[in-house]
């Protein structure tokens, strides 16, 4: 009887311990000497489209700085970039506004420098411009001569160059006017220019302004002609 129930017992622990490892094996898995990739959590489903509706995919995390199908990107065109990026520094920048203002200091200024009126056009230039319409000034008025000066008409006025240098922007204006330009001896006498013609003249004036600034006006940095 004694080897009997012996014998009884070796068989009840033996399902006990088949039991256990059965049970180990749902809990922990099994490992068969190959360890697989571990899921990628921001991955779709291997079916393709996720069952629950209400999953959304992420945007690829290898392109940080596209979002969607609408990554943004930079104009091919050197003005349309330049512009751009004074936009993204200066969100109330408007091109016409700006143009407006631009033609409104063009006629003050040709005005202003042929009547030799440097205290207005000091606001409006920056140091080595105005010292340059200054010392031409200056030059006028030592041989006694003046200078009148009408714009008729600005038939162009193009932005033809913009860019952004650290916090400062500097826009490039092409101006194409209709001028008649006079000059006169210490008399009064005509030697230079006819009062019934006018020329056209084409002029590249470049604009600047500190973005940080909170003056909204640009300055006078810098003038050229085709000449």
């Amino acid at each position: 009887m004694g080897d009997g129930f012996q014998f009884i017992d070796i068989i009840l622990f033996a399902l006990i311990a088949a039991f256990l490892v059965l049970r180990l094996r749902g809990v922990l898995g099994r490992r068969d000497g190959f360890k697989g990739r571990p899921r990628d959590p921001f991955a779709p489903p291997a079916g393709g489209q996720a069952d629950n509706e209400n999953v959304v995919a992420l945007p690829d995390r290898g392109n940080p700085d596209a979002v969607g199908d609408a990554a943004e990107t930079e104009p091919t065109d050197p003005i349309e970039a330049g512009l751009a990026r004074l936009r993204r520094s200066d969100p109330g920048f408007d091109i016409e506004e700006f143009l407006v203002g631009a033609r409104t200091a063009f006629e003050m200024i040709i005005s202003a420098f042929a009547a030799g009126d440097t205290e207005a056009l000091k606001p409006l230039l920056s140091r080595d411009v105005f010292a340059n319409f200054a010392e031409e000034i200056a030059k006028r008025e030592e041989s006694g001569e003046t200078l009148e000066t009408v714009v008729t008409a600005i038939r162009i006025s193009d932005i033809v160059e913009a860019r952004v240098d650290g916090r400062t922007a500097r826009l490039t204006v092409k101006f194409v006017s209709d001028q008649t330009n006079l000059t006169r001896d210490h008399e009064g006498r005509l030697i230079e220019g006819d009062p019934e013609a006018t020329t056209e003249v084409s002029d590249f004036w470049t604009f600047e302004r500190a973005l940080k600034s909170r003056d909204p006006n640009w300055t006078l940095v810098a003038t050229g002609t085709l000449d």
